[in-house]
């Protein structure tokens, strides 16, 4: 057990997040909407396949842009995650991102994932997630955050990401970090510390081999990588 003296890092404010993230989403956005728009001016629409998104991020992001390329998003996700639905230029269904067999090799423009490969477990899983993205889609957008980014983006908490798993586990159990709140079993701590296993640089290329790999930056610090790979690359 870690000695009682021994604090957690202080998380950063809710309020800096809010205010920041979002200019940092679009600005993020920006080569997927060029990315759009291109596949409008070669078809005159575009069929994109959201992989672990939600209707949030695209009414908040980037909606406008659906209507002004013609685009057509069809978001999957777990189950329980989004109601299978029509709704607008969005169709939600139920799958797993790491098995996209019911879909046909290049049945999209693109394929997009926001923040999600970190989330599929192991590198078996990140493989078979990275796999179907480039088979689905004639072109890609993945973006993940940076392993080497100071703070890690889910408990907005620096440092946290770098600590040994019990230390991780003891402060999720102790703590509220950022948008984790409240673990305080051990089963439930260990279950949030293996939910995210952020990613490198180097793991991103090996993974999106024909991709170029972008970094956001903030601070100047790489804070996310984006891997991008556009039709006829």
């Amino acid at each position: 057990m870690m000695p009682a003296a021994i604090h957690a890092p202080k998380p950063i404010s809710a309020a800096f997040v809010e205010r920041y993230g979002p200019v940092m989403r679009r600005r993020r956005m920006s080569p997927l909407i060029r990315m759009i728009a291109n596949c409008h001016r070669k078809n005159g629409r575009a069929d994109i396949i959201d992989i672990g998104g939600t209707s949030r991020f695209w009414k908040t992001a980037i909606g406008p842009v659906l209507d002004e390329f013609n685009a057509h998003v069809r978001v999957v996700n777990l189950p329980g995650v989004e109601k299978p639905r029509s709704e607008g230029r969005m169709t939600f269904e139920d799958s797993d991102g790491c098995d996209l067999s019911r879909y046909d090799d290049a049945s999209f423009d693109i394929a997009f994932s926001n923040s999600v490969i970190e989330h599929v477990g192991d590198w078996t899983r990140m493989r078979s997630f990275a796999n179907e993205v480039r088979r689905v889609a004639r072109a890609y957008f993945v973006q993940t955050p940076n392993f080497w980014f100071p703070v890690e983006p889910h408990c907005v908490t620096p440092f946290f990401h770098w600590l040994p798993f019990a230390s991780r586990v003891w402060l999720l159990r102790n703590f509220d970090l950022g948008y984790w709140r409240g673990r305080r079993s051990v089963d439930a701590a260990v279950a949030t510390a293996e939910s995210a296993r952020l990613l490198s640089a180097p793991m991103m290329e090996d993974l999106f081999p024909e991709a170029k790999i972008q970094k956001e930056r903030f601070l100047f610090l790489p804070k996310s990588i984006i891997a991008i790979c556009r039709e006829n690359q």
